[in-house]
C-alpha cells in the first residue's frame, strides 16, 4: 500500500462525488505532473480505473431507470470502433519506437481545457437549452442516431488517447443532442457509455504494458470511499464554486501543457 497514491484517489474520489467532474480530468494530470507516471501509463491505468469506478455508478442509474441504452448503443457504435483504431495507432508508434508522451501530451492539454470550458458551460446549457433556436434547429436537421454515432467516435478517439472528456465533453454533448432528456438520465447514459468505451481502452493499454496494476489498486482502495462521503456532501457543499474553482485549475494546467 502506497498512502500517497491512496490518499490521491481519495482526494480524486472525494471531489468526483462532489462536482460530478470525471476523474480523468484530475487524475491524469495528477499521475504525470505529481507522481511523475510516464503520459502513456497514467492515460492506460486511469482507463482502467474509470471503467471499474464507472460500473457501480450505472446500476444505480439503471435501476432508476436514468440510462437511455438506445442512445448508448448508437454512441458506442462510433466509440468502440474510434477506441480500437487509437489502440492500433498506439500499438503501431510503440513498434516504431516512437516517444508517445510527446504525441499525447498536447492532446492531453487541449482536453483538460475542453473540459474546463464545458464545466463553466454546463450551467448555461442547462438554462438555455429547451429555448435556444440553435440547438432546436441542429436537432430536427441532424439525425440523432448518426450524430450520436459520430459523437461517439470523437469521443473514442479523444478518450483512448487521453482518458479525459467521458463526462465532461461527453455530457454536454448529450445535452445539445437530447434537449428534453432529463439531467439525470443524460448523466446515466454518458456513465453508461463511458464503461465500454474505457474498458476497452484499458484492455488495449493493458495489452500494450501500459497498466500499473499495483498503482491501480491504491487508488481504488482510496477513491471509492472518497466517492461515497463525497456523494454525501454534495447536497451540502457550494458546488457552484467548487466547479468554477476546478475549471480555473484545468483550464491552467492544461495551458501549461499545450505550450510546454
Amino acid at each position: 500500500m502506497d498512502i500517497a497514491f491512496v490518499f490521491s484517489g481519495f482526494l480524486v474520489g472525494l471531489l468526483v462525488g462532489v462536482t460530478g467532474v470525471g476523474g480523468g480530468s484530475l487524475l491524469t494530470p495528477l499521475l504525470i505532473l505529481i507522481f511523475g507516471v510516464s503520459p502513456v501509463t497514467a492515460v492506460g491505468t486511469d482507463l482502467m480505473f474509470a471503467a471499474l469506478t464507472k460500473s457501480g455508478g450505472v446500476i444505480v442509474h439503471s435501476r432508476n431507470q436514468q440510462v437511455d441504452w438506445r442512445v448508448v448503443r448508437q454512441m458506442a457504435l462510433g466509440s468502440v470502433p474510434a477506441a480500437l483504431l487509437t489502440l492500433g495507432l498506439l500499438h503501431y508508434l510503440v513498434a516504431g519506437d516512437n516517444d508517445i508522451g510527446r504525441f499525447i501530451m498536447p492532446i492531453l492539454g487541449f482536453m483538460l481545457i475542453v473540459t474546463a470550458i464545458a464545466l463553466l458551460a454546463k450551467a448555461s446549457i442547462l438554462k438555455q437549452r429547451d429555448r435556444s433556436v440553435t440547438i432546436q434547429r441542429m436537432r430536427a436537421t441532424l439525425p440523432a442516431g448518426p450524430f450520436a454515432t459520430a459523437l461517439g467516435a470523437i469521443l473514442g478517439f479523444l478518450v483512448t488517447l487521453t482518458s479525459i472528456g467521458a463526462g465532461a465533453f461527453g455530457v454536454v454533448a448529450l445535452l445539445v443532442l437530447k434537449p428534453h432528456m432529463s439531467i439525470q438520465r443524460v448523466v446515466g447514459t454518458d456513465i453508461a457509455h463511458a464503461i465500454p468505451l474505457t474498458l476497452v481502452g484499458g484492455v488495449g493499454f493493458a495489452l500494450l504494458g501500459q497498466v500499473n496494476w499495483g498503482l491501480l489498486a491504491n487508488l481504488l482502495l482510496g477513491s471509492l470511499p472518497g466517492i461515497l462521503i463525497g456523494s454525501h456532501w454534495s447536497s451540502r457543499m457550494p458546488e457552484k464554486w467548487l466547479r468554477t474553482f476546478l475549471a480555473i485549475m484545468l483550464m491552467i494546467i492544461g495551458s501549461k501543457i499545450v505550450v510546454a
